[in-house]
């Protein structure tokens, strides 16, 4: 089955600017896409500099949807919202003070890969962080999501009107471009001891290294399942464990609440797009309902993805019976897209006028 790779280099425009991600692209480019994936044949996106994060969310999405192996490099400065305090890959637009709105939640990465099969996901990231996020990351470990192998650093501030090189990223497209790609882990090694080496890596640097899920995990079980087309099984496995966190921890939890939103997906790969909208309703809601504030991206997340199943929906009926609560949601979670409340209003009225 032929890979997909995905190239993603990006840092602010001017002052605000901690490393010269996009220099790493044309090394990286000029390894052969088998090499890159580590497979026969691959199909290869590069994003270098990009401006705006949806555009990059849709090749993400797109990226995450292959059915097989896939490996995403990202190199790039990491910078805090000042709403939510929490992490972002910093586009080409990215100031401090429009984090929110010009850059990449790192949230949203691990969302698009979270459904992904078990052992089919690698990540090689080579970030910066401002001194702000530096201190956050102390605390705060970078979540990649649980299905995923992740390799890499995240490098400290660099000295002051200094703009840092991505050199662990070079270490890796060095050894690539020999056309031999090692296991995950050796690579990581090897590029790590290269950008020693080279005196680029610092003692500071916070090392990423995670193998990725254990052999057995439920998740891999039904990802199986979803590519062999057995959607009903895989329904019926992920509302097992629904009922079982339900039980154990309540319907509320974040345990419970997880399965559902499995289960919301896992509609959405059925062509189930009533299911999977009134899923994302029902998440919305209870995290709302146990306190969880409108900014916070679970939240922010299901109410977007149940506006995107809602406006999948074909037939008239379904259509006009979800979208009343989910333009009451969407009243309370505006999202970060302009305009979205308006959309399920002007949506609504037109089915309205259908009859």
């Amino acid at each position: 089955m032929p890979g997909t790779v995905l190239l993603l280099a990006a840092a602010p425009v001017g002052r605000g600017c901690l490393v010269d991600a996009a220099s790493v692209l044309p090394v990286l480019a000029a390894v052969p896409p088998a090499v890159l994936s580590g497979t026969d044949t691959a199909n290869v996106v590069e994003l270098a500099d990009p401006l705006e994060p949806q555009a990059v969310l849709t090749r993400l999405r797109a990226a995450a949807a292959a059915p097989g192996p896939l490996t995403v490099y990202v190199a790039g400065q990491l910078q805090l919202d000042r709403r939510q305090r929490l992490p972002h890959l910093a586009l080409a637009r990215t100031t401090p003070a429009n984090v929110r709105y010009t850059a990449l939640p790192w949230h949203w990465i691990r969302e698009e890969l979270r459904l992904r099969p078990s052992g089919a996901t690698t990540l090689l990231l080579d970030l910066h962080a401002d001194h702000e996020t530096w201190q956050w990351l102390r605390a705060n470990p970078l979540d990649c999501g649980r299905n995923n192998t992740v390799h890499g650093r995240i490098a400290p501030p660099p000295a002051r009107r200094t703009v840092a090189v991505p050199s662990y990223m070079r270490g890796v497209a060095t050894i690539l471009r020999s056309g031999h790609r090692p296991p995950p882990d050796e690579l990581h090694q090897q590029a790590l001891a290269r950008a020693a080496a080279d005196g680029a890596a610092t003692g500071a640097d916070l090392v990423l290294t995670s193998p990725g899920p254990v052999a057995g995990d439920p998740h891999a079980v039904i990802a199986a399942a979803v590519r062999s087309g057995r959607h009903g099984d895989a329904d019926a496995l992920a509302a097992r464990h629904e009922r079982a966190a339900a039980h154990a921890y309540g319907p509320a939890s974040e345990d419970a609440l997880h399965w559902t939103e499995v289960r919301a997906d896992l509609a959405m790969f059925a062509g189930d797009p009533v299911r999977s909208c009134r899923a994302w309703l029902t998440v919305a809601e209870a995290r709302l309902g146990a306190g969880q504030p409108p900014q916070a991206p679970a939240v922010e997340a299901a109410v977007d993805r149940a506006h995107h199943q809602w406006g999948r929906i074909r037939d008239a009926g379904p259509a006009r019976e979800l979208g009343p609560p989910l333009a009451v949601l969407r009243g309370r979670v505006p999202g970060r897209r302009e305009g979205a409340l308006d959309h399920v209003r002007r949506e609504l009225s037109r089915l309205q006028t259908q009859g």
